[in-house]
């Protein structure tokens, strides 16, 4: 493995996408142009070295740190004249970050924290604009007559230390230190930079579900399972961790965990990819955790992570992607923008994971990312709102969340996704006993499901729909709706749990277990009442050291304690530990004082099933 010390330069064009998806032909002309009138010539005559692309971005390497900045300072000075001629909506602007760090090199492509660094200077950086490390100013300051802008001190995420930065300033001393263009050598023309023209045009290819090959992409290589708590899946894998929310308090996080969700949705959708459930990288909220970690945990290489800072009505996002498996930063990018155009936003980063690894997609799974969009910002924010108060699971939150759910639909009758919440909100209250009816509430549910379905079919909309068939025991018509769900959105861990809870009460025992195995691959943090289940399905497949495994991790959560210590106590028995299974089936009897077996003997499709576990009951002392 070879090191070395080397300048290095990360840059991003500005808006790409937007560019490209307004006038494609025009903007893959003044790239072209760009390439071969002035980078080119000046990564010559700077003797810099294109790495590699990722998505809209480049890598470069510089011997000399004075060189990096220099260039930076022409290329950005060139691009102000280039752009003072052309239409705002349609300039090229680039972001530039420059660090001096030690690399690793492999081959032809460069990693390490000081690449790490450079990343994250380019996202700091303004549009049409440089940011360089405290390093690199500290040995350029006396030798190019620049002026810089100390913006202190940043913390960035997987970076040891803060990082202080300087920007570098634009005036009237950096222009005058750009040289006149001097055409650049064949060899040159041919090098890294010319594939970004390429790469934006092929990458919207991809976006309308084209299948396509991309030999200037990262290359999506095996990564090593060995590294992993959890097997990697045989397709590229990703977890999205909660976005930050900067500068608004904890009372606006609601704000950033609704981004953070939108996003798990829209890439779930995708069947060439897997997704962690939101469940489980919620865990890591507010902790300070390395993506390596966090890629060993959940048994996923792909780390999406940023921060939202929202100030009036602008919003400032940042995300970037990271390879768990070596910490390198696929791409990263800061989104500065107005809220209306948030779901903007939000399609950019889906586009940007859709390039950077190198995804097949249909139309269909395109066109269902952009469901559940609403026609009213403020519906939005109540459905946020509501939302992150059903999260707090009390009866008190559920009701106060209801409201602001039924005040989005007032404000937008047409948005799906606030009738499947108010839906949600309605059958869980109607399951943790707070409503004084609960037929009635689970009838509002199922009109609620329809009803969103009727707007926009969606994979929320069946999944509700199949749970409340669930708990009226419409087996046929749930599995039906479960089945819609998963096909709509591949990665819905509770559309699997549901699933499989519908096939083990009608005693498919081995498509439960599939099912609920899924459930828990995409969510490694599951419900108990999930781990509960699947123990009970392996219970009725004879696999007892299997299911008790399950139930002693479930038992020590203290939830959904009747039917795992029913389930504990019968598993003990077929064990022969009689000891312990008399324990359990005392804690049976604490938690339920008029516990009966007989219920439990019809409870499956299946006789022998219900007939196995009521006898192994009884013979430990329940009656």
């Amino acid at each position: 493995m070879e090191r070395r010390l080397a300048a290095i330069l990360a840059a991003d064009v500005v808006g790409y996408s937007r560019l490209m998806g307004e006038d494609e032909t025009g903007t893959l002309a003044a790239l072209k142009a760009n390439r071969h009138e002035l980078i080119d010539p000046k990564a010559a005559q700077y003797h810099g070295r294109t790495i590699k692309l990722m998505g809209d971005g480049a890598l470069m390497e510089f011997a000399s740190v004075v060189d990096a900045v220099a260039f930076s300072v022409e290329v950005q000075a060139a691009m102000r004249e280039r752009n003072a001629e052309v239409p705002e909506a349609r300039r090229l602007v680039y972001r530039i970050g420059i660090n001096i760090g030690d690399i690793i090199v492999e081959g032809d492509d460069i990693y390490g924290d000081g690449v790490n660094v450079a990343a994250r200077l380019e996202g700091l950086a303004d549009p049409g604009g440089i940011c360089v490390a405290r390093n690199v100013h500290d040995q350029v300051r006396d030798k190019l007559d620049l002026d810089f802008e100390d913006l202190g001190e940043v913390e960035a995420k997987n970076i040891a230390r803060p990082i202080q930065v300087f920007r570098v300033v634009l005036d009237d001393k950096a222009a005058a230190l750009v040289t006149p263009i001097v055409e650049a050598p064949l060899d040159a023309r041919h090098g890294r930079w010319p594939v970004l023209a390429a790469g934006l045009a092929v990458s919207l290819l991809a976006i309308v579900g084209l299948v396509w090959w991309q030999p200037w992409a990262p290359k999506v290589e095996p990564a090593s399972v060995e590294k992993t708590a959890l097997p990697l899946p045989d397709k590229p894998s990703i977890a999205v961790l909660p976005f930050r929310t900067i500068g608004t308090g904890e009372e606006a996080a609601y704000f950033s965990n609704g981004l953070t969700n939108d996003l798990i949705t829209d890439l779930s959708r995708f069947g060439e990819l897997f997704v962690s459930a939101s469940n489980s990288v919620f865990a890591y909220q507010g902790k300070a955790v390395s993506t390596a970690d966090v890629g060993r945990e959940l048994g996923v290489r792909y780390i999406l992570q940023g921060s939202v800072q929202q100030a009036a009505s602008n919003i400032r996002v940042n995300a970037e992607l990271v390879d768990s498996t070596t910490d390198k930063i696929i791409w990263a990018r800061r989104y500065d923008r107005n809220l209306s155009d948030l779901f903007v936003v939000q399609d950019e980063i889906v586009k940007e994971i859709i390039v950077a690894l190198n995804l097949r997609i249909t139309e269909a799974e395109l066109q269902r990312t952009k469901l559940l969009r609403p026609g009213d910002m403020q519906a939005y924010d109540y459905v946020l709102r509501g939302r992150n108060l059903l999260s707090q699971v009390t009866r008190a939150a559920n009701h106060k969340g209801r409201g602001l759910l039924q005040t989005a639909i007032e404000l937008d009758p047409d948005y799906a996704l606030a009738y499947t919440e108010l839906g949600r909100a309605m059958l869980r209250a109607s399951l943790n006993g707070w409503e004084e009816n609960p037929r009635e509430t689970i009838k509002r549910a199922h009109d609620l499901a329809r009803a969103a379905i009727d707007i926009e079919s969606h994979a929320e909309g069946h999944a509700l729909l199949g749970l409340v068939y669930l708990q009226m025991k419409h087996f046929d018509l749930a599995r039906a709706e479960l089945d819609r769900a998963i096909e709509m959105n591949p990665n819905d861990a509770n559309g699997y749990a549901a699933l499989g809870a519908v096939s083990l009460w009608t005693s498919e025992i081995d498509r439960a277990v599939e099912a609920f195995e899924t459930s828990i691959r995409l969510d490694p943090r599951s419900h108990p009442y999930v781990l509960t289940r699947l123990a009970a399905a392996l219970y009725l497949q004879k696999k007892y050291d299997s299911a008790l495994s399950l139930l002693e991790r479930s038992a020590a959560t203290k939830s959904d304690e009747l039917l795992t210590q029913m389930f504990l106590a019968a598993t003990y028995m077929k064990l022969d530990r009689p000891q312990d299974a008399s324990t359990a089936a005392e804690k049976v009897r604490e938690l339920h004082p008029f516990f009966s077996v007989e219920p439990y003997r019809n409870v499956f499709a299946n006789p022998a099933h219900g007939a196995d576990l009521a006898d192994t009951l009884i013979a430990i002392g329940l009656e």
